[in-house]
């Protein structure tokens, strides 16, 4: 079984254990992506969400693993996710569909099968969260939420938001969003003494 897997975010300059035959190009499906998702470790972090998330073209690679648990498994140990429920899949033979992607962005996924049939693939994996913004947040997700999160970090934890913005700074070019607009208007360089230097960002950071 030949697998993709896809990404648009820190996968792709952050792969750890994320075993691929090659690496990430810019191949993938256009989907609505956005910087949305408030993480265990306080970043925004990027997810597919049909409410919110603006068409962004994604990366593909081909998982080294031709087994489709195993392929999973390997993405669930690389996101640092508790199960594999949260690894979305379509596969082609059997037109077989996660159902918590499907629950979560009924539209992506199908588009996401789509390219896969035309992308050779027999199946594609990708990380399937929700936002748990407003949980996290006590407010429902906007731009405008986004950013006073941020504000809120920058005032009373300066490192965990720089380490948030470098965050959504070293996103792909090819994801381009409205908060990273904003974010990159707002703050337009890092805080003294804490910009970040490839391969800083720190180890345990996943999308949890």
């Amino acid at each position: 079984m030949k697998i993709a897997i896809l990404g648009w975010g820190s996968l792709l300059w952050d792969p750890r254990e994320l075993k691929l035959k090659a690496p990430f190009e810019l191949t993938g499906p256009s989907l609505p992506i956005e910087f949305c998702r408030v993480s265990k470790n306080l970043r925004l972090t990027l997810i597919i969400d049909e409410a919110f998330g603006t068409l962004c073209q994604t990366y593909a690679a081909t998982s080294a693993f031709t087994n489709l648990p195993e392929a999973m498994e390997n993405l669930r140990l690389r996101e640092g996710m508790t199960s594999t429920a949260n690894v979305g899949f379509a596969v082609i033979a059997n037109q077989e569909r996660s159902q918590i992607a499907t629950k979560l962005h009924p539209r992506a996924t199908e588009t996401i099968a789509d390219w896969t049939v035309n992308a050779g693939y027999d199946a594609t994996i990708w990380t399937a969260l929700d936002s748990r913004f407003e949980g996290q947040t006590a407010e429902p997700f906007s731009v405008n939420a986004a950013i006073r999160f941020l504000e809120n970090l920058e005032q009373y934890d300066p490192e965990a938001f720089a380490r948030a913005l470098e965050y959504i700074r070293r996103a792909p070019d090819a994801t381009q969003t409205p908060v990273r607009d904003r974010t990159a208007a707002q703050w337009p360089s890092y805080p003294d003494g804490l910009k970040p230097v490839r391969g800083s960002v720190e180890p345990g950071s996943r999308a949890e």
